[in-house]
């Protein structure tokens, strides 16, 4: 087969979520498919271990594709162009955008619908884009496939796509993230949060990541507890908005907030293994990656009863309504006071974390790609 690859978010130490998902996946099905020929299209300068194996060809189609005009023109015109004149077996995009121009069969991964449920939680323009655009990508696509039962029923409900043509391809986690010794952990307190335990969240600094919540919930535990407990927040701030602004400065344990910005992997994997528990609260997400990074490193759970949090953590977590400060807060001072229950949550997320992995990942993916090749 010949596959053509959106790789535009596969950036050198700058992987996010849907970059995090394409990396992981082509680079188990590149090797694991050495007869089929892969093109990569990036829209700027590649680094070559996003090569995976021998059976790829990098392309780079200008411009580059980074607001909603220049989407357009790369993804209308460039790839576009590209597609039709090669004729692919198949158009794959780890990040949900089709080529409306092209002529091939096409597999969007959606990864989640948020903008449609939170439209104000983005810009003006790119609002705009996605609310006009992914309806007639989600109806272009030959098939789709998404990282939840959740985000499959929202795609149903919103686009009216049959269930038919969408498969469930669940996220997985990173290999090297894994439980460290209580001396590692003690080292790793002292280069990152003063020596003292820490609640810890990791993630962009976006609105739907419920950040402003999560410093009242702070708050309140801290004033009801006397402790030494900082909150570390591992993440850039992208989405700085005045209210996350404003909740913070108006914080009276503001101290206590420790902001690492972006981590090496190895920093990231000993900071969750070393933390008092993962408080990864959003009101919306597709799957929720952070939850199975603790759960593979042996570090308690506290996360959201809604969207698709449920459906990752199963009861390996204690749930909470992300839009109340006192359900969160209670869950932090609920693990803080009961180690019993931090071990019988740890207990359950190494059993949890045996039903994901980028392998499984990889492999629901290119069944879907064969379903697709073969529709």
């Amino acid at each position: 087969m010949e596959i053509v690859v959106n790789t535009r978010l596969l950036l050198k130490d700058r992987l996010e979520g849907i970059g995090w998902f394409t990396f992981e996946t082509l680079k188990r099905i590149t090797n694991q498919h050495p007869d089929d020929h892969f093109i990569f299209l990036f829209d700027r300068d590649f680094d070559e271990d996003f090569l995976f194996s021998d059976n790829i060809t990098p392309i780079i189609l200008s411009p580059q594709a980074r607001h909603p005009f220049l989407f357009y023109w790369w993804f209308e015109f460039s790839v576009a162009n590209f597609l039709n004149k090669f004729k692919p077996d198949l158009f794959l995009s780890p990040d949900g955008y089709m080529s409306l121009k092209a002529n091939c069969k096409q597999l969007a991964v959606i990864h989640d619908l948020c903008f449609e449920h939170y439209p104000n939680d983005v810009s003006f323009i790119v609002r705009k884009y996605y609310k006009y655009f992914f309806p007639k990508f989600a109806h272009k696509a030959t098939r789709i496939a998404t990282v939840s039962e959740f985000s499959k029923a929202d795609i149903i409900k919103q686009y009216g796509i049959s269930p038919s043509l969408i498969d469930v391809v669940y996220d997985g986690c990173n290999e090297s993230f894994h439980p460290i010794e209580e001396t590692s952990q003690t080292l790793i307190k002292q280069k990152f949060s003063q020596g003292c335990d820490y609640f810890l969240f990791v993630g962009a600094l976006h609105p739907r990541k419920n950040i402003s919540r999560l410093f009242q919930a702070f708050d309140k535990f801290k004033t009801s507890q006397s402790s030494n407990v900082k909150l570390v927040i591992v993440g850039e701030k992208y989405y700085w908005t005045r209210e996350i602004k404003m909740t913070y400065i108006n914080m009276k344990f503001k101290d206590d907030v420790i902001f690492t910005g972006r981590l090496s992997t190895e920093d990231l994997q000993n900071v969750i293994a070393s933390a008092l528990a993962m408080t990864y609260v959003p009101y919306f997400e597709g799957f929720g990656i952070p939850i199975l990074e603790a759960f593979n490193c042996d570090t308690p759970v506290i996360t959201s009863n809604i969207t698709s949090m449920p459906e990752v953590a199963g009861d390996a977590a204690l749930l909470v309504d992300p839009f109340s400060v006192d359900s969160i807060s209670n869950a932090m001072i609920y693990i803080y006071k009961d180690e019993d229950m931090r071990n019988a949550l740890i207990a359950k997320g190494r059993k949890r974390r045996l039903d994901f992995s980028w392998d499984k990942t990889a492999t629901a993916l290119w069944e879907s790609i064969e379903r697709t090749v073969n529709s």
